[in-house]
């Protein structure tokens, strides 16, 4: 009985002692999960006010002037004076100079720059949702932690050390709902931005590719 009793207080103590270990990078880690929202919430309106829009009639009358080309050299051209973005210029123009390839390898050729695209996208999306992810969930951490030194503190009559505790206890979830939060609505717009980009790459690629079997 009495060994049952240490093995188990051995046990007990062991978890007591990572639980608090972890305290301090949990704490570190929400600091960086914030301030990194931040510099993503700051790149967001870089990103907004640099961002090319393209509606439907830009997109027609793009389809329309690769139509119109008679040759991949003038496919390169018209794409190069397009008002699109870079990324979608230059896997156009990538495109549109394979004609020396069959025309099903052309095809796997563009469905391969497609996921190129997809890819890139998926990366930048990526860090922002382990923000969404794991914020609240060191948040949470961070709030359990010290609770069990605080009611260790409030039976021993210890008030001020039980006031401690529920402090870090409020901020460490506060910050880690923030930065969860703001991840959360950066990776949504940019998700909504990079499928709008990779939706009009695909129609144009097709355009190009159609142009490139008729010549």
């Amino acid at each position: 009985m009495m060994e049952n009793l240490f093995n188990s207080e051995i046990l007990t103590s062991a978890l007591h002692l990572i639980s608090q270990a972890l305290l301090i990078p949990v704490i570190i880690g929400l600091l960086l999960f914030f301030a990194y929202a931040l510099v993503s919430l700051g790149t967001l309106f870089y990103e907004y006010y640099h961002r090319i829009r393209i509606n439907i009639k830009q997109i027609e009358s793009m389809i329309i002037s690769v139509g119109n080309t008679e040759n991949p050299q003038k496919i390169v051209e018209t794409v190069k004076n397009a008002l699109i973005s870079q990324n979608q210029k230059n896997a156009l123009i990538q495109l549109a100079e394979s004609f020396r390839i069959s025309s099903k390898s052309r095809e796997a050729f563009a469905r391969k720059l497609l996921e190129s695209e997809e890819i890139k996208a998926a990366k930048k999306l990526e860090k922002t949702d382990i923000v969404t992810r794991l914020g609240p969930t060191l948040g949470l951490m961070g709030t359990l932690i010290p609770m069990g030194p605080g009611l260790a503190a409030l039976g021993g009559g210890d008030i001020q050390g039980l006031a401690q505790a529920i402090i870090v206890a409020f901020d460490t979830t506060v910050v880690g709902l923030a930065a969860g939060g703001l991840a959360y609505v950066i990776s949504k717009i940019r998700r909504r931005w990079y499928e709008e980009d990779l939706s009009n790459l695909e129609v144009m690629a097709e355009s190009v590719l159609e142009v490139m079997k008729n010549a």
